[in-house]
């Protein structure tokens, strides 16, 4: 549909901009954050051209933003389960700081693992990183514990939200 000249979105486009902000918002960013935190290889025009539907989006483009935002691409894909806007999935928050004041030899595989996933992202803030369900599983098999079990020394630790237990029920 056409109106003065500008492409109308079509309705999967706007779908796919909705969860695109979903995650987006799910994750605490605005549009500016996006470019900050991805210093400048997405820009805020761009992402918000891509939520509202107006600008088609590659399935390379699609692949390279659910990377950036750290969820499967399926997951910004219309037609699944959407995110839910009244409760969103708890975060997984390590807290960098507090990782560092504890002793090697009960956080160093944690912290080996924090700073890769820090290095691979280019995420180095210092304070707090973001890690999926995926990776609170390695860490599990590498602490020979449940991701259960794992969840409650972290949230001992003081490294791990309490609210960290809810994402691990959906396990």
């Amino acid at each position: 549909m056409s109106l003065g000249g500008r492409e109308m979105p079509s309705e999967y486009a706007k779908a796919l901009g909705a969860r695109l902000r979903a995650i987006r918002t799910q994750q605490g960013l605005s549009l500016h954050g996006v470019e900050e935190k991805s210093r400048g290889r997405w820009k805020a025009v761009v992402v918000g051209s891509y939520e509202r539907g107006d600008r088609a989006v590659t399935v390379q483009k699609l692949a390279e933003l659910a990377d950036f935002y750290g969820v499967p691409v399926s997951e910004l894909l219309p037609g699944g389960a959407a995110p839910s806007p009244l409760g969103p999935t708890p975060k997984l928050v390590i807290d960098l700081e507090r990782l560092q004041q504890l002793p090697k030899d009960k956080a160093g595989p944690l912290a080996r693992y924090a700073a890769t996933i820090q290095s691979q992202r280019g995420d180095y803030n210092g304070k707090v990183l973001s890690i999926r369900q995926e990776d609170l599983r390695s860490l599990a098999v590498i602490y020979d514990k449940s991701p259960t079990e794992l969840t409650e020394e972290l949230i001992g630790w003081g490294v791990l939200d309490p609210e960290a237990r809810r994402a691990v029920e959906s396990f």
